[in-house]
């Protein structure tokens, strides 16, 4: 990526030679240009939210900036990308959207995030720590940049305002208005499952901001709970790219005796699955050890130390369309799973999981199917 101070080299996390998205793209751009271009003193503390793979911080990292970031992988991709351009993270403050943030914020620098309900965390979070004299700018493409996300600056932080598209990309300018007295926080949220899906059926989900499907169970998870084994006794389930942790919390309640690890590669994702879990356990006299993981899928996750793997896989990095993510969720479980294991996979049926999964484990069933959804089940072959 070519910067008003240097050219940088950047690459996604995990780096894959085969992968030809980039690490940043015309909004990171746009906003480093501004900055270089206006003189904009970057003094004080200077936060950076949202960056996607740590171009930002990478290129401002000799004003030792703050990252704050939900993504695991993000937060693995500025690590790298610093080291790669002579610097490491600790040049830089890599935070986490369960951290606390800095008490004071001068600079702050928003790349605007997919989701409106995390970004409105994220700002109500920080609202306190802004003052008047905070520099605000946020960066996106126009794309995700609607009048919603506007508002929610000017609701949260104070009048706001967008300049003109450059190459698909905009920057939002807010002026922070101290006399602003934000609403309180409503995230996480909370809401009752329904009937007819199991072990799970009118129980609590505990929702944080950005956290998929907030306000109601989606559909395809609704389609796994109905049609999932629940038998077995002892053993070690994981819940793969766990979410709100509705699945992994369903085998937990059948299965009390089971060991259950809930992972997931957004902070805000295990968190909801920690407190779903515990809202719904704690009245249980005995259940099995559950575990809560922040990683990069089944990464550090021993062979052959695993009974069953249940996942809904996503399909989408950011804005691209892509199966490298289940792919690697996949070949992960199957390194994991003892042989006999199972992989239960849920998934859109026009995706074709089952060609994948049958190339990885020689075998793929199909257990139930409708007008959009297929839930497959693949066994890991060998010896028990």
């Amino acid at each position: 990526m070519t910067t008003p101070s240097a050219e940088l080299m950047l690459a996604r996390f995990p780096e894959d030679s085969r992968d030809q998205l980039r690490a940043w793209d015309a909004s990171d751009e746009y906003l480093l240009r501004h900055l270089a271009d206006s003189g904009q003193a970057l003094d004080g503390t200077v936060v950076v939210v949202g960056d996607r793979w740590g171009a930002l911080t990478t290129a401002l990292r000799a004003h030792a900036p703050a990252q704050i970031t939900d993504s695991f992988l993000t937060r693995e991709a500025t690590r790298a990308n610093l080291a790669r351009n002579g610097a490491d993270d600790a040049s830089v403050r890599l935070l986490t959207t369960q951290d606390a943030v800095p008490e004071r914020v001068d600079v702050l620098l928003v790349r605007v995030p997919k989701s409106l309900a995390l970004l409105e965390d994220q700002l109500l979070r920080l609202a306190p720590s802004v003052h008047e004299g905070t520099v605000v700018v946020g960066t996106g493409m126009v794309k995700e940049i609607h009048t919603s996300t506007l508002k929610l600056f000017e609701r949260i932080l104070g009048p706001t305002r967008t300049s003109l598209a450059e190459k698909k990309a905009r920057l939002i300018f807010c002026t922070p208005n101290p006399g602003i007295v934000p609403s309180a926080n409503p995230w996480p949220l909370r809401y009752t499952l329904p009937d007819g899906i199991g072990p799970v059926s009118g129980r609590t989900v505990v929702n944080e901001a950005g956290v998929f499907c907030a306000e109601r169970l989606d559909i395809g998870t609704r389609f796994f709970l109905q049609h999932l084994s629940y038998g077995g006794g002892a053993g070690r389930v994981v819940d793969l790219g766990c979410g709100n942790g509705v699945v992994g919390t369903a085998v937990a309640l059948a299965r009390p005796e089971a060991e259950v690890l809930f992972v997931d590669e957004s902070y805000q994702a295990v968190a909801s699955a920690e407190a779903t879990y515990r809202v719904n356990t704690e009245d249980t006299a005995e259940h099995g050890k559950a575990e809560f993981r922040v990683d990069d899928g089944l990464n550090g996750v021993p062979e052959d130390s695993v009974d069953l793997v249940l996942t809904n896989p996503p399909f989408h990095s950011h804005q691209a369309t892509t199966d490298a993510t289940a792919w690697r969720m996949f070949v992960g479980a199957r390194r994991a799973l003892r042989p006999g294991g199972e992989l239960w996979v849920v998934g859109n049926r026009h995706l074709g999981y089952h060609v994948k999964l049958r190339r990885l484990f020689g075998n793929s069933e199909l257990v139930a199917s409708d007008a959009k959804f297929v839930v497959l089940k693949a066994v890991k072959q060998g010896p028990r």
